[in-house]
């Protein structure tokens, strides 16, 4: 069956150009045909992709375009890169230069994104403490990303996303003494709200079942070990059913993650952020996806870093890169015919 294609070409920030995302957007490029890839754009570091190609041995034509509309014509024989901003080539080597073109690629891929030049957006791996040098004040692109929307950061909801799981963290960039005290009805509320909306609009899912964790070992054992569970975590389920969202749960996240019980959700959200990672990338670690629910542009990523300690050396999988193409050109599509 062929992939579905989004109406406009899809964005491809370049992230750090001293990580693998420059060679892993060529190796994306080069295997356009087998994927069956809608047409796509990276936004500067025409030179610095060159380079990354060549390093890794792959034949890819750079072409140099002014509009993301000139992509579709350019992309069967060569990678369309908008814009004259470049940089050199040091892979591992992260500097400030490096960093200024990383978040101007970002900036002005979201731009595109936001005013609908592009079907959806694909970012690149950053190095936050490279961004944050040049006076990045985010803790990631997903905070970024909703402030570039004009959206709460707590509206704008990270997924993970594999071929056998989709996970979301309740609670994310936190310490986890800090973690029971974040976790209440609302916020439990605010986020199935949104991956329930996001399942519906991005997947086609028309019922789609949400697995909601427990905090505590064994969901608490009806309060031996713990009570979030009881008076936290169960009550906001049992709102959530009654607005005919597909909650259930408290589940024991021990083993809600088993074979036997994937099958009977299609996303879990956990309470933070390793209970939700850790299956996930046990289970699809070069196959992850990022993607930011909730906004009004399609976002996906890599579920990687930079990498810097690979970079250049031919040794980064490209399978994540590849799936957050994939990801974001069917739910752009999906949104195309809404």
């Amino acid at each position: 069956m062929k992939n579905p294609v989004p109406e406009a070409p899809l964005a491809l920030s370049l992230g750090d150009p001293a990580g693998i995302g420059p060679e892993l957007i060529c190796e994306a490029w080069s295997r356009r045909i087998s994927e069956g890839f809608p047409p796509f754009f990276a936004v500067g570091g025409a030179g610095i992709l060159r380079a990354a190609a060549e390093r890794r041995g792959l034949d890819v034509p750079v072409a140099i375009i002014g509009d993301p509309a000139e992509a579709a014509t350019v992309f069967g024989d060569a990678l369309p890169v908008l814009g004259t901003q470049d940089g050199t080539y040091r892979p591992g080597k992260p500097d400030e230069h490096g960093a200024e073109l990383a978040l101007a690629s970002l900036e002005t891929a979201t731009a595109l994104a936001v005013q609908g030049k592009a079907s959806a957006l694909v970012t690149g791996p950053i190095a936050k403490a490279e961004l944050a040098k040049i006076g990045f004040t985010f803790p990631g692109q997903t905070e970024f990303l909703a402030a570039a929307c004009g959206m709460a950061a707590e509206d704008a909801v990270m997924m993970l996303a594999g071929p056998q799981l989709r996970t979301v963290p309740l609670t994310v960039h936190c310490a986890i003494a800090d973690v029971p005290g974040r976790i209440t009805k609302e916020l439990i509320l605010r986020r199935a709200r949104v991956v329930d909306a996001a399942m519906r609009r991005d997947f086609g899912l028309p019922a789609p079942r949400i697995a909601v964790c427990g905090l505590n070992p064994h969901a608490g054992e009806n309060g031996r070990m713990g009570r979030e569970e009881i008076e936290t975590i169960a009550p906001a389920i049992a709102m959530l059913q009654a607005e005919g969202i597909g909650a259930t749960g408290p589940h024991p996240a021990d083993s809600l993650f088993a074979p036997h019980s994937r099958g009977n959700f299609d996303v879990a959200i956990a309470m933070y952020h390793d209970q939700a990672l850790v299956p996930m990338k046990a289970l699809d670690f070069d196959s992850g996806v990022n993607m930011t629910l909730g906004l009004p542009i399609v976002r996906t990523s890599a579920d990687h870093g930079t990498a810097f300690g690979i970079a250049g050396t031919g040794a980064a999988h490209p399978g994540a890169t590849l799936a957050a193409i994939r990801m974001a050109a069917e739910a752009a599509a999906r949104r195309a015919k809404a």
